[in-house]
């Protein structure tokens, strides 16, 4: 049995890798404040203590708006600290599983972007995601990075639960339709991680020594946040409870937000696809499995 130290249980990801990593092996979870991501030091004495096979980092400094004002904060989460993850990973000969963002990319490229593509962050939050990235890469530890985009689940005040939140509170809902990326459900990003650890059966460090490394990970598809939105109404289950009666597409310069975000940063699957014989369905499909319509 394979000994998994995963880092962050409490959100959107981090509680379905509880879930998908059992049946791997023994798995050790832990979340702040048992955990503190910004205190190298202690995160060096975990994983010295655990000695794990393999270290999922789960967790992550996520408000984008917030970590304009707390640039420091974020990356020492986002950056410092799964590099030292993965400091101590590669001490141990242990695989490190870290997830990034489409929010590493300006957005105007024009079309889906692939791993090669030069990343340059709108940011303080998508600057530190990349930062991590580079600290993990320079370590020279085995890994698998994961970037993802528009991550959500039924839990934890992500864009699904929010929209159908205004739906219930809101005659008058407005969404940006000038944001473009991949809907990706949090499930299933945790299920396709489950099953590229599985693939490597008993020698995991050798299998992702080969095929590891940066991978786009994202909901099939692309959609507009108002697209999206709309989905979301059409898709939930007790539309007895709506009061919204419009819902009405606006432009994110309607909305004065302390973080820019990108336009269009849509992710392709291609080279998911081609390694591990995996991908995630449309974002559509996805979007009715999570929410049961």
């Amino acid at each position: 049995m394979k000994k998994i130290l995963q880092i962050g249980t409490n959100g959107q990801v981090g509680w379905e890798l509880l879930r998908t990593c059992a049946p791997l092996g023994e798995v050790v979870a832990l979340d702040y404040p048992d955990l503190d991501l910004s205190d190298s030091a202690g995160l060096r004495e975990l994983v010295r203590s655990v000695k794990p096979d393999i270290i999922i980092n789960a967790a992550a400094y996520t408000n984008v708006d917030k970590a304009e004002s707390e640039p420091e904060l974020a990356r020492a989460i986002n950056a410092t600290g799964p590099g030292v993850l993965a400091e101590e990973a590669k001490k141990i000969n242990a695989v490190m599983v870290h997830y990034s963002t489409d929010y590493v990319f300006d957005g105007t490229k024009g079309s889906p972007y692939v791993e090669t593509d030069i990343p340059n962050p709108l940011s303080v939050y998508g600057q530190t995601k990349l930062e991590g990235e580079q600290a993990i890469a320079a370590s020279g530890c085995v890994n698998l990075v994961l970037r993802t985009s528009w991550v959500y689940s039924m839990r934890h005040g992500g864009f699904v639960t929010k929209v159908l939140q205004w739906a219930r509170t809101q005659e008058v809902m407005r969404v940006v339709d000038d944001q473009i990326s991949g809907p990706t459900s949090a499930r299933m990003l945790a299920e396709i991680t489950a099953l590229i650890l599985a693939q490597g059966r008993d020698d995991v460090f050798g299998y992702l020594s080969e095929k590891g490394g940066l991978y786009h990970c994202a909901g099939g598809g692309s959609c507009s946040r108002y697209e999206w939105a709309k989905a979301i109404l059409e898709m939930d289950p007790k539309k007895e409870e709506h009061v919204v009666k419009e819902l009405l597409p606006a432009k994110s310069n309607d909305f004065k937000v302390p973080a820019n975000r990108p336009m269009a940063s849509v992710l392709t699957n291609d080279k998911l696809e081609k390694t591990f014989a995996l991908w995630l369905p449309p974002w559509e499909v996805g979007l009715a499995l999570t929410m049961g319509a």
